[in-house]
């Protein structure tokens, strides 16, 4: 999965696999983290959003099933 930078001051790069529907989450803090069942229109509107931290919070944590990776 390809990670790309972002610009967040607790988000470091987000990947998603669109084909298995999994965004992966890298927190400054916090490690990385995936979500699973994610659609595409999410993640999408995650990335094009004014705040990374405030989008994920309201539409992406809590509502997909997660697995932490390190």
């Amino acid at each position: 999965m390809i990670m790309q930078q972002v610009r967040s001051s607790k988000i470091q790069s987000v990947g998603y696999n669109n084909s298995a529907m999994i965004l992966r989450v890298t927190f400054l803090k916090d490690g990385v983290f995936e979500y699973y069942g994610v659609p595409e229109r999410i993640v999408k509107e995650f990335l094009d959003s004014d705040s990374l931290g405030i989008y994920f919070k309201r539409f992406i944590k809590d509502r997909y099933r997660f697995v932490r990776l390190g």
